[in-house]
């Protein structure tokens, strides 16, 4: 059992300047390795895949060096822009987790089509070389530059984080779900059923608010193209990480338990070499 999507920060180190102690205060402070333990046991999860918060190469180098029994692996950040191959070499050099993958903030970087750019062609084509895949965070309105990059890079596994950030419960999910019906056509690319939550207050939902949108990923990627991921420490600002785990419990009641059990950890065991 594997939540595909988490995060730890060490503020001294990895300033998180994004958190408003007042309106976040929940996740106000450092989370590390032990707390990550705790959230499993708490979920029924044994391990998790932790996934860089900060565009640091320092910041991935530190997170490899995490306690392997609860950290399955690492997909941390490199420049992309420059050579690949010296960054991962820095990661690894004292690594005590695979780094299973590489992730860029898109969705908060200055150049609206980072995604688009040709030096960034070139480093997915180094990831690619290197085996290593590469998680999209894009707005929804990013989808659709994620379907032409996935499509250029056809033998290179893409993983969309948090179903491309669809809209709120009450409001118009249409282009959301046509963007993601089209980048679902892609078949290297799968999905983190992720950060749904995130950006609602504790109590304001339910399972059923989420439902169409979790029903509209299943039938476009499928169980077998569908990870879990609690998106941890930011869920405990939607209630917290186990009322996110037993909501989808809730909306995947109709997969057989072979489907249930690629959506909650083999899938990302196969996506990011888990083994």
């Amino acid at each position: 059992m594997i939540d595909a999507h988490v995060h730890l920060w060490d503020r001294a180190l990895d300033p998180q300047d994004w958190i408003d102690p007042q309106t976040m205060a929940p996740i106000d402070r450092d989370f590390g390795a032990a707390d990550l333990g705790a959230m499993l046991e708490a979920s029924g999860l044994d391990r998790a895949v932790v996934v860089q918060a900060s565009n640091s190469l320092a910041e991935s180098v530190r997170l490899a060096q995490l306690d392997p029994s609860v950290v399955a692996g690492l997909v941390g950040w490199v420049d992309l822009t420059a050579e690949v191959g010296p960054q991962l070499d820095r990661i690894r050099r004292n690594a005590t987790v695979p780094v299973v993958g590489v992730r860029h903030l898109v969705h908060i970087d200055p150049d609206p089509e980072w995604l688009l750019r040709e030096d960034v062609a070139l480093g997915l084509d180094a990831l690619d070389r290197a085996g290593l895949c590469f998680d999209l965070v894009v707005r929804d309105w990013q989808l659709p530059q994620a379907a032409l990059v996935s499509g250029r890079h056809e033998g290179m596994r893409f993983v969309l984080d948090h179903l491309g950030g669809p809209p709120g419960p009450a409001e118009d999910a249409s282009e959301w779900a046509a963007c993601l019906r089209e980048l679902a056509r892609r078949p290297n690319v799968v999905a983190k059923v992720s950060g749904l939550v995130s950006g609602l207050a504790p109590g304001s939902w339910r399972a059923e608010d989420l439902a169409d949108r979790v029903t509209i990923a299943l039938e476009a990627f499928g169980p077998d193209r569908l990870l879990y991921g609690s998106d941890w420490p930011l869920a405990e600002l939607g209630g917290g990480a186990a009322a996110w785990k037993s909501a989808v419990d809730s909306l995947f009641t109709g997969l057989s338990e072979a489907e249930r059990r690629r959506v909650f950890g083999d899938n990302a065991a196969e996506v990011y070499c888990l083994f």
